[in-house]
């Protein structure tokens, strides 16, 4: 944290995630000098509206001694704009966060080449195991991959960079604290240790619809290319696209199959412009004489990535199966229909589910983690089983699905 940490959240409060920093800056000089000015220097700046102004006006910085407290109790560091570990190609764009929140490390953004890759939640088989692929073959090669922590297109993302031994860096539209997406809890654990989960957000703000798109230019700002695996044509992840435009950044897309007509914002991105992906080379290709982080030589062709059963990730599945065109669908089916199952969980099967792993746990850990009777989790189990939510072993050992 700078000196001026306090002030800088101050700013965000009162001002708003994305509101313009370098015209404040440019008129007040330094972010504790528009602290310490009076309304009547405010109402000069051509940034602040009056309804602005009186949110300053009406925000106490002792909120901002609270947030600190909370994340140094949580070890979640805050990196404000001011600090050196700040990177510098986030205060590149035109809309930078005035902090974040980071838990785990932030890899050295401005001398590492980073890569975005997005897609739909909703994601076919076909997607998820070309974002596992190319996400592994960048990473190979040292690149870092960006990604939105999310189901489909960004897990995949994610794992295929950890199943490459890399570091990875999912950038969330939530504060740390909620329970937001409480399925990908173990893969957002991982991360931690294997890089950094990353937000502009304080500490237990919920995510909502104006989250993320907010979140989409950070993921965006932080990388020097964004790639967008399978989206429709008013997917969240053009926006993620549309933001590496205004930003200065190079966009790939992969293919769409010219069947599924759902998933078709790729091909469009594409036909306005955007370069197409379909190898690792394509996308390091730019960046590795500029880079010493990049070794081009370890690159590895989509055959030797798909049939390679290597995973040094021991928590992540390592088995990458032939796929086609054809299991598009009745994949995208399935994803759907299990989202659907999760989100109708209440009471008693909802606390259990939320327990699980991606690994096998013995039954009374899950006692332990629910605080219910063991009668009421092996029911829960039992009627996740029949959802398809839960898988169980030899030993009263359970699983996510």
């Amino acid at each position: 944290m700078s000196k001026n940490v306090r002030y800088w959240l101050w700013f965000q409060k009162a001002l708003g995630e994305g509101f313009d920093i370098k015209t404040i800056l440019a008129e007040f000089g330094s972010v504790q000098t528009f602290f310490n000015a009076t309304p009547f220097d405010w109402r000069m700046s051509t940034a602040l509206t009056p309804r602005k102004i009186e949110k300053l006006e009406h925000t106490d910085i002792s909120e901002s001694d609270s947030i600190i407290d909370i994340c140094s109790k949580n070890n979640w560091q805050i990196i404000d704009y001011d600090d050196i570990s700040y990177p510098q190609r986030l205060k590149e764009i035109p809309d930078p966060p005035a902090v974040l929140f980071v838990d785990g490390v932030l890899p050295d953004i401005d001398n590492l080449v980073t890569i975005a890759m997005v897609g739909t939640r909703k994601a076919s088989e076909y997607s998820i195991k070309v974002t596992n692929i190319l996400s592994r073959g960048v990473t190979e090669c040292g690149a870092v991959v960006v990604s939105g922590g999310a189901l489909g297109v960004d897990s995949a993302a994610h794992k295929g960079a950890l199943m490459a031994g890399g570091k990875t860096i999912a950038v969330l539209g939530c504060g740390f604290g909620t329970s937001y997406l409480a399925a990908n809890k173990s893969l957002r654990d991982t991360i931690r240790c294997n890089g950094a989960l990353v937000t502009e957000y304080p500490p237990f703000v919920p995510a909502g619809k104006r989250t993320f798109p907010m979140r989409n230019r950070i993921i965006s700002g932080l990388s020097l290319a964004t790639v967008v695996v399978e989206a429709g044509v008013r997917s969240g992840s053009l926006i993620t696209a549309r933001y590496a435009v205004e930003q200065g950044r190079d966009v790939f897309a992969i293919p769409a199959s010219l069947l599924s007509t759902d998933f078709s914002g790729t091909n469009k991105l594409i036909e306005d412009g955007a370069m197409v992906a379909t190898k690792p080379e394509q996308i390091l290709s730019l960046y590795a004489e500029r880079f010493d982080s990049i070794n081009i030589s370890k690159v590895r062709s989509v055959e030797e990535l798909m049939y390679d059963t290597s995973d040094k990730s021991a928590n992540i599945s390592h088995q990458i199966d032939k796929f086609s065109f054809e299991n598009l669908e009745s994949g995208r089916i399935k994803r759907i229909k299990t989202e659907n199952e999760v989100n109708n969980l209440i009471g008693d099967n909802k606390i259990i589910y939320e327990c699980l792993e991606d690994s096998f746990v013995h039954i009374d850990v899950i006692i332990q983690k629910t605080g219910l009777t063991g009668a009421k989790v092996i029911s829960g189990l039992t009627q996740l089983e029949i959802l398809g939510l839960a898988q169980s072993a030899s030993g009263k050992r359970y699983k996510l699905s």
